[in-house]
């Protein structure tokens, strides 16, 4: 399916893992795509050649990647700031950006620097950035055509509902974020912004490659139905769905994306 390619598709956090692979997916169907990191000053010459394969010989005008803390206010001014400058308009937003604890350990022992450091990044920073994108995108479909349709869909985790005793400022982040989607999607139904949630269960990412054995157990010992890995397409996949219209009647809706780790059994 193919989208007009005029429409232009922020993901942050988008340097690697999840965030990376639903970039390449949206510019395979024909979003501009603005790349955001924190850390991250340039592309990777891998990660460019990818998007060249996609855009030819029009990568330079399809996209643009911006370095940028979410936490910060003044770091999300700067993004809208050169999306306008480069395409003038936003028709999708995936908050996709997020960092664990400082060092995993025991919950009472938590300190307030971790914790403050998660709830900057995963959920202070995707809501006023959403904030913000939605005012535009109110703006947006004032003036642009009727076939105007944005999306904002925040990217959470199986701990949004699942204790992980060993980092629970992520848990809560998380958590929180599921409410933040329900607000959103509550707030922007009248204006015809729909808000999607999708929940990764265990996803084969540099973030999860310290624990990769200790998941390979568990995926063994049958924590997922499905008894794999989950991949970044496997999250972009459903992101393509959504922002092609192929959910039309829905919004506020969490997509679990987990290998089934979401079903209770006995």
């Amino acid at each position: 399916m193919s989208i007009d390619n005029k429409k232009v598709a922020l993901v942050t956090g988008s340097t690697q893992g999840i965030g990376e692979g639903i970039v390449l997916e949206l510019a395979k169907i024909g979003f501009s795509v603005v790349i955001n990191g924190a850390s991250t000053k340039y592309l990777s010459e891998d990660y460019k050649n990818r998007l060249r394969s996609i855009f030819k010989e029009e990568l330079e005008d399809r996209y643009i990647y911006i370095q940028a803390n979410v936490e910060k206010k003044e770091d999300r001014e700067k993004i809208i700031d050169e999306i306008k400058k480069k395409f003038d308009r936003i028709d999708v937003l995936v908050n996709n950006a997020g960092v664990g604890p400082i060092k995993r350990g025991e919950l009472l022992d938590m300190t307030e620097e971790s914790y403050d450091r998660v709830m900057r990044t995963n959920l202070k920073g995707p809501f006023f950035l959403t904030q913000t994108i939605a005012k535009w995108m109110i703006e947006l479909k004032k003036t642009l055509t009727d076939d105007y349709q944005p999306y904002i869909i925040n990217i959470s985790s199986i701990n949004r509902y699942t204790p992980s005793l060993n980092r629970g400022e992520y848990c809560i982040s998380k958590a929180g974020m599921t409410m933040m989607t329900k607000l959103f999607a509550v707030r922007l139904a009248e204006v015809g912004i729909l808000v999607f949630e999708i929940s990764p269960g265990i996803i084969d990412t540099p973030l999860t490659k310290p624990r990769h054995d200790i998941y390979d157990k568990l995926i063994n010992e049958g924590v997922t139905p499905i008894k794999r890995w989950g991949k970044p397409i496997d999250i972009a996949k459903p992101v393509v769905a959504i922002v092609s219209g192929l959910i039309p009647f829905s919004t506020g809706s969490v997509l679990d994306i987990d290998g089934g780790f979401h079903l209770h059994r006995l």
